[in-house]
């Protein structure tokens, strides 16, 4: 069994929580999850690939056990992140994206695209195409931010969402536990926490503009990218597994018989296909950085 640290890093007097695992001098993997989540969602998959990487799992600012955001903004978590990254010292990584973490992710990855050596994106979203119908109230709050919208998506927030959430799309529902729901459901109680999770729902139409940045990300960079997606995911859609291919023609696009919450029912075969993924991302880079491949663009 993974052996497992937790502590606290100082972002510029945010305390920010984390997880890690893995050989300290190991490729790392920087695991950012998703609402209303925290690291904790990475408890199944972090003992699978520890043998291999380091695996860094923040809690993002108010979520889990970090400090409140200062400005609750996507792109203000992406500067929590990127500060998070220098602190700890990790000059290099693979980001491992889900949900909200793909926004910051590939908001980091445009900024510092020499720094990320590859891409997994699990049920991370950044095409218009992988946006469901069940995005239609939040979209109403962003076009008008009003009391009556901003009350209509607190519904969003409430713990029986959160257990739909983790529950809709399982092949076998049986198979979710309520260790990642319930632990959500603590945090999304605590004082002040519903007003910065209904901030970040008004900001994430900022995530949605920013998709033709990311875009020409990729076709500039080109990272080696795995989009790994549950499905029967209720809020986004495996057209958007499909659409990193537009602008990514050798992305790897799987699909599983999942939820939302993918890792909660399928945490060993997406450990399979990372730690195969990975492996051979990394080979090329390496191979690359010492003259023995073709560069990227």
């Amino acid at each position: 069994m993974a052996e497992v640290r937790y502590g606290f890093a100082d972002v510029d007097g945010l305390a920010v929580h984390y997880r890690e695992a893995g050989p300290t001098g190991g490729p790392v993997l920087l695991l950012l999850h998703g609402f209303p989540s925290a690291g904790h969602m990475y408890r199944d998959l972090i003992p699978l690939l520890a043998d291999r990487f380091r695996l860094v799992a923040p809690d993002l600012p108010g979520f889990g056990r970090s400090g409140p955001p200062a400005r609750n903004t996507f792109e203000h978590l992406t500067d929590v992140v990127d500060r998070f990254t220098e602190v700890l010292g990790l000059r290099e990584f693979a980001l491992y994206l889900f949900d909200y973490g793909a926004p910051v992710g590939f908001r980091l990855a445009a900024r510092h695209p020499a720094r990320v050596t590859a891409i997994v994106s699990q049920n991370g979203n950044a095409y218009e195409d992988g946006l469901s119908d069940a995005w239609a109230p939040i979209r109403a709050y962003w076009r008008d931010p009003s009391a009556a919208n901003r009350a209509a998506v607190r519904t969003m927030l409430a713990p029986e969402t959160t257990i739909w959430q983790y529950t809709q799309g399982a092949a076998d529902p049986s198979r979710v536990g309520p260790d990642g729901y319930e632990l959500d459901n603590h945090y999304l109680a605590r004082p002040g926490a519903a007003e910065i999770q209904l901030d970040l729902l008004l900001d994430y139409a900022s995530n949605v503009a920013s998709y033709p940045a990311f875009h020409a990300y990729f076709r500039a960079h080109r990272p080696p990218l795995l989009a790994i997606w549950g499905r029967n995911d209720p809020f986004f859609l495996p057209a958007g597994a499909e659409a990193f291919r537009r602008d990514l023609p050798g992305a790897e696009v799987r699909l599983l018989d999942a939820g939302h919450f993918a890792l909660e029912t399928h945490a060993e075969p997406i450990a399979a296909a990372v730690r195969e993924f990975l492996s051979q991302a990394l080979t090329r880079s390496h191979a690359v950085a010492s003259g023995a491949g073709r560069g990227r663009a």
